[in-house]
């Protein structure tokens, strides 16, 4: 059963009387005695449901006749939370039957609400996150904390599907062929940018032996090469494209006999480079090679054969003659000159200085792998690792081709790509101090853990809830907190969609792509102002401050602010203060040609209170654009509000988005609308009314508990990385009250989210 809003957060209700802003309850009332099921709602039930939900009619298949005491209700849990919701929506009981007074409405739902959170709270169940990959945000900032290059490779990749308002959730973050073939791509990009190798990039010339001259040797053409019996050399004439460095390999194997193995010679325009002990065999060919500097021109490249040994008389027939068998030569070149300073990433990957063991390619490996799989790693998967640095060096590639190919190999893993978390069994468990520094890490910076946190892991500090909160407020003043910024806020408040706005320049011709950039920026700064100062979440509603350039100053009609940069201007006067007026969120809830209150009083339904309003009927008709309707937008919706299929949910969002229409559709302050006055009124079902949107701020904010909660369950749903459920209630409860009791700040809110069961704890994945 999917997680809905607590049932005391409830939407405006409709023709019912129930409200969504009614004040949250003042002290000094004697306590009334509990609400019991048989005394209390059971009357109620059969009063106004029973007609058309009962033995002889049950509509929508459903009969609340078969509920006689509270443990029936909670065996029946998605009914009476479907039948809580539609009452809130005033849709129970149906027009033209009785109704509830608003006291008996409070009654149902709250006692409703109240049982089906307190048997969640026995249960305490942390859920189960989906095994889920990096998202695009995530893999780009992966990268840049792995290597230390800002490549932002996953700009390539297909969007993000997004699941409970956020891109981040395992259940929707699949992968499809088109992304593992863009993270092949990206793999290969990355390793040959992050690492410096000469070859990588080199053009090869290859010649089969079979088909190359040979002088002396007494050789025949064999299926996997030229063999030479006696001393000589195979030849090939080869027109170097330019002075520089270059690579010349064989690829051959020896038949041994005799003390000695066979002696290849290299040589370049008859000239010897180097001598090389051929020790491989048949089974396994080797390659083997000689670096040299070479001018421009067609030169001759030779490999000899010059120890040739043969004894007839030999008591063993297998050791009486020893041959060369050259498979291919090749010429690699001209190499990437080496740069006198290797770039920074090379360093980090690469700490060890040639030549290159073993055991320092094996640091290498357990260093990146450890990192980019976020947990440690055995020798196993070291060893599997080391394969392709041993591969390279067997195709004459160089080490650090070789350790190019492994990077690739690290980041097409699924222990890179996803976040593990697996079970064997459906228990629950504490997470590994791995996972958690993974959990804090992606949810507070969207990328990999840094060394301290690695540290922490590794002490096995992090499953202690205090120090999981000490590193949450840490993280937060660090520069890579601004991903939560641009990642949280950016989705919650909806700013991304900024980007696909294209408002009427005819009808705003102040709009330009300055004053859409100057919009996200303000409400960025201004939302990490509030996380990094750790002000009060209620900021959010109304504040007294915000973050202004030149361009966005004049836009809002406040002069003395120069320049581009932004800085924290104190705001006076009524209009502005908090998200609800800044330009961003105005401008994402309008239309191109007009303001749009329905979609701002859905905005603050959903964003603020978490409280969506029911979709349309089907087949209801958009409200009809100009000529069609007359008279003022309050006016044209008010025709539009004729239908009764309209009526319904333009009730509960009118009111808030009317509340606005001082701000045009790109937020600029204005009274008259195609000149008429702006009228900015509004009354809610709980008969509070407002004529200013300073007004409207102040009945969101004496809703402070419903904004904190709403708040709690989007941070929570961000953190997880999954839909929140029905045993989520109580810990969304604790974290509210938690919040409030530390005077709405910020960082409460953050902490009580990392020190959380679902956060610390999880279900296995096996039933």
């Amino acid at each position: 059963m999917k997680f809905r809003l607590s049932l005391l957060i409830f939407a405006t209700l409709i023709g019912s009387g129930l409200v969504l802003f009614a004040g949250e309850g003042k002290g000094g009332r004697s306590a009334a005695p509990p609400v019991t099921f048989e005394r209390d709602v059971a009357p109620l039930v059969r009063k106004y449901c029973i007609a058309c939900h009962g033995e002889k009619l049950q509509t929508a298949g459903v009969d609340f006749s078969i509920y006689r005491d509270t443990a029936s209700v909670l065996k029946g849990q998605d009914v009476w939370e479907k039948a809580s919701r539609k009452l809130q929506l005033g849709a129970m009981p149906p027009k033209g039957l009785p109704q509830p007074t608003t006291a008996e409405r409070h009654l149902l739902i709250n006692w409703i609400d109240s049982t089906l959170s307190s048997a969640h709270c026995d249960i305490r169940d942390p859920g189960r996150v989906t095994l889920r990959r990096l998202n695009r945000e995530e893999y780009n900032n992966t990268i840049r904390d792995l290597f230390g290059v800002d490549l932002k490779p996953a700009n390539d990749f297909p969007s993000d599907d997004v699941g409970y308002g956020f891109d981040n959730i395992g259940d929707v973050l699949t992968i499809s062929p088109l992304l593992m073939e863009r993270y092949l791509g990206a793999a290969e990009k990355i390793a040959e940018t992050v690492i410096f190798a000469e070859d990588a990039h080199a053009p090869v010339a290859h010649f089969e032996a079979e088909r190359m001259p040979q002088t002396g040797g007494d050789g025949v053409v064999m299926d996997d090469g030229r063999s030479l019996y006696s001393n000589g050399q195979v030849t090939v004439d080869f027109n170097f494209p330019k002075d520089g460095d270059y690579i010349l390999r064989a690829r051959a194997y020896e038949q041994h006999a005799g003390e000695e193995f066979a002696k290849m010679t290299f040589r370049l325009d008859g000239k010897d480079l180097t001598t090389v002990e051929v020790k491989a065999t048949e089974n396994a060919p080797k390659i083997y090679q000689v670096r040299v500097t070479a001018q421009t021109g067609k030169r001759q490249f030779a490999v000899a054969f010059i120890n040739d040994y043969y004894n007839p008389r030999h008591p063993d027939p297998k050791n009486r003659d020893r041959n060369l068998i050259v498979d291919y030569i090749e010429i690699v070149g001209p190499l990437t000159p080496r740069p006198n300073t290797l770039p920074e990433s090379h360093r980090r990957v690469i700490p060890c200085d040639p030549p290159h063991t073993e055991d320092c390619a094996k640091k290498i490996l357990r260093d990146l792998a450890r990192k980019a799989f976020r947990r440690p790693v055995t020798d196993e998967e070291v060893n599997r690792l080391m394969r392709y640095v041993k591969m390279a060096e067997e195709e004459g590639d160089s080490f650090e081709r070789g350790i190019q190919l492994a990077v690739q190999a690290v980041l097409v893993s699924p222990h890179f790509l996803f976040r593990v978390e697996l079970d064997a069994t459906n228990e629950v468990r504490d997470l590994n101090d791995f996972e958690l520094a993974s959990r804090l890490s992606y949810f507070l910076w969207s990328s990999m853990p840094d060394e301290e946190l690695f540290a922490l892991a590794e002490q096995g500090k992090l499953r202690d809830p205090q120090v999981l909160a000490a590193q949450a407020k840490r993280m937060m003043q660090d520069p890579k907190s601004r991903a939560f910024v641009q990642n949280f806020a950016g989705q919650w408040l909806q700013l991304r969609n900024l980007e696909l706005v294209n408002p009427d320049k005819q009808r705003f011709p102040d709009w330009d792509e300055d004053l859409r950039t100057a919009m996200r920026t303000e409400t960025e700064l201004f939302f990490e102002d509030i996380m990094r100062n750790d002000r009060s979440v209620l900021d959010f509603i109304d504040a007294k401050f915000t973050y202004l350039n030149e361009r966005l100053a004049r836009h809002y009609g406040y002069r003395g602010v120069k320049g581009s940069e932004f800085r924290r201007v104190t705001l006076s006067g009524p209009q502005r203060g908090g998200v609800l007026t800044q330009a961003s969120v105005l401008t994402v809830t309008s239309n191109p040609t007009r303001t749009s209150p329905v979609k701002r009083g859905k905005w603050i339904l959903e964003q603020l209170l978490n409280a969506p309003p029911p979709p349309p009927p089907p087949n209801v008709e958009e409200l009809k654009e100009e000529g069609q309707l007359r008279g003022t937008l309050r006016q044209k919706m008010e025709q539009h509000r004729k239908n009764p299929a309209c009526a319904t949910c333009h009730q509960q969002m009118d009111p808030l988005g009317f509340a606005l229409e001082n701000y045009d559709a790109i937020g600029a302050w204005r009274t008259h609308d195609d000149g008429l006055p702006v009228d900015a009124s509004g009354e809610l079902p709980s008969g509070e009314k407002f004529n200013t949107p300073a007004q409207l701020k102040a009945v969101l904010k004496n809703q402070s508990k419903r904004f904190v909660r709403c708040l709690t369950e989007k941070m929570l749903t961000y953190a997880l990385g999954r839909g929140l459920v029905a045993e989520d209630r109580c810990t969304v409860d604790d974290i509210t009250q938690a919040v409030i009791k530390n005077r709405y700040r910020f960082s409460a809110l953050v902490t009580e989210i990392v020190k959380s069961e679902p956060f610390r704890k999880r279900r296995g994945d096996k039933k």
